[in-house]
C-alpha cells in the first residue's frame, strides 16, 4: 500500500473529521484541505477498495479469515485526480467503481473486520506523521489519530443525508428516497455497534450539525477552527 507524504512543517496540524454516512465528510474534508494546502486522505475509499476486491473474489463480508488473508495481498494507492482523490487497486483505477450501491451496502461489514482495520489504520497513521493532513472517516479522532490537533464530528439528520445522496445518484441508480433512508439508518447502526473501532464522537471533538448548513459554510467553519488551533499551538 502506498504512503503519500509531504515535507514536515511545524506550521501544520492534523485534522480529523468523523461522522456518519452521508454527512458530507469527504466533500468538506477535500475543500478544507484545498484551502489550507493540506493533503486530503479519504479513508472510506480505502475500505471501499477492499470491499470491491472482496466482492470480485467472491468473499463473503462475514468470512473473516478469508477476508483478512485477502486484504494483506492488496495494493491500494491514493493519488490526486480530476474529481478529487483517485483510488487505485493493484494498478487499476477504481475511483468510480467503489461508489456503486453494491459496495456501499457491504462496506460497513468489511470495515468491521479487525485485520482490515488494523492494516488500514496503520497506513493512515503513516500518512499523518508529517502533519498537514485532513483525514475523514468513522474512527479517525477516536482511534486512528487520537492526538490530532483538531477533531470534528460532522453529522446531519438521516433524512437530510438521504436527500443529499438521492440527488447525488439521480438517474444513475434505481432506488427510492425512503429506501435510502432505511439503508443509511442501517449503516449508522452497524457503524455504531461494531466491536472494533465503532463510530463514536471523541470526547475532545467539536460537533458540527450540517443539516441546515451548506458545504462551503461547514468548510469555512473548520478552516477557521484550524487556524485558531494553529495559533494556540505557537
Amino acid at each position: 500500500m502506498l504512503v503519500m507524504q509531504q515535507d514536515g512543517d511545524s506550521d501544520r496540524i492534523n485534522i480529523a473529521i468523523d461522522g456518519p454516512a452521508g454527512a458530507g465528510k469527504s466533500t468538506v474534508a477535500r475543500k478544507v484541505a484545498e484551502q489550507l494546502d493540506y493533503i486530503y486522505i479519504d479513508t472510506g475509499a480505502m475500505y471501499r477498495a477492499v470491499t470491491l476486491s472482496a466482492q470480485r473474489a467472491g468473499i463473503e463480508p462475514r468470512d473473516n479469515e478469508r477476508l483478512a488473508e485477502h486484504a494483506r495481498t492488496l495494493d491500494i494507492k491514493l493519488a490526486p485526480g480530476e474529481k478529487g482523490q483517485a483510488v487505485f487497486l493493484n494498478g487499476e483505477n477504481i475511483t468510480d467503481l467503489i461508489r456503486s450501491r453494491e459496495v456501499t451496502l457491504a462496506v460497513s461489514h468489511i470495515a468491521a473486520n479487525e485485520t482490515v482495520r488494523d492494516l488500514l489504520s496503520k497506513l493512515q497513521r503513516q500518512l499523518a506523521q508529517r502533519k498537514g493532513v485532513v483525514m475523514d472517516g468513522r474512527d479517525i479522532g477516536s482511534h486512528v489519530l487520537p492526538n490530532a490537533e483538531l477533531k470534528i464530528f460532522l453529522t446531519a439528520s438521516v433524512q437530510e443525508r438521504a436527500q443529499r445522496r438521492y440527488k447525488e445518484i439521480a438517474g444513475t441508480q434505481s432506488i427510492t428516497l425512503e429506501q435510502l433512508e432505511r439503508e443509511i439508518a442501517e449503516r449508522d447502526r452497524l457503524d455504531e455497534q461494531r466491536e472494533i473501532s465503532p463510530l463514536i464522537c471523541a470526547k475532545d471533538a467539536i460537533v458540527l450539525d450540517s443539516t441546515s448548513m451548506s458545504i462551503d459554510e461547514v468548510a469555512a467553519s473548520i478552516v477557521k477552527l484550524s487556524r485558531t488551533k494553529l495559533a494556540e499551538a505557537k
